[in-house]
């Protein structure tokens, strides 16, 4: 079996443990625990045949307290970059941690997830911000860790794109 490492990477509060959760054991919980450091969960996937064990590095998300380590990006096979789509201030953050994971691991597969689809109606994040992104060329989805619309999706395109790569 393959072994793939991806970092969750995003603002506080965005759902990156949450997805984590949700992915890994089915779960959903309404309470926030704030991430200290980083946390690793495994997850045996399948795709296209060839079986995947993802190592999932939740990073402690950044604020302007606290930035994320770049040596945890170290042998990164794919980032999976979480934005909430509730507070706009998150997608201000993407810039610096995808220009951070860049200056660390050059070109590397990753997913841009714009977390708290259930709560659209409260939603801060433009389509045209989303199309500025995608027109980047980057891959991007709507995700929900409490209802898990979108994330398992996300996290198998991220782990097949990581198989294609040379890297972990």
């Amino acid at each position: 079996m393959t072994q793939k490492k991806t970092c969750m990477a995003g603002a506080f509060a965005t759902g990156k443990t949450s997805l984590v959760q949700q992915f890994v054991s089915s779960k959903f919980s309404e309470k926030y625990l704030s991430t200290v450091g980083v946390k690793i969960d495994r997850k045996e996937v399948d795709v296209a045949g060839t079986g995947v064990k993802l190592l999932l590095w939740d990073l402690a998300g950044q604020d302007k307290c606290q930035s994320v380590q770049a040596s945890y990006f170290t042998g990164s096979s794919g980032i999976f970059f979480v934005v909430d789509g509730t507070r706009r201030e998150t997608l201000a953050e993407l810039a610096g941690l995808m220009a951070l994971v860049q200056d660390s691991l050059g070109a590397v597969p990753a997913v841009i997830a714009f977390n708290k689809a259930d709560l659209v109606d409260q939603w801060q994040v433009g389509h045209g911000d989303v199309a500025a992104l995608r027109g980047e060329g980057r891959y991007i989805l709507k995700t929900s860790a409490k209802t898990g619309a979108g994330m398992e999706s996300a996290f198998l395109w991220l782990a097949g794109q990581a198989l294609k790569s040379d890297r972990g």
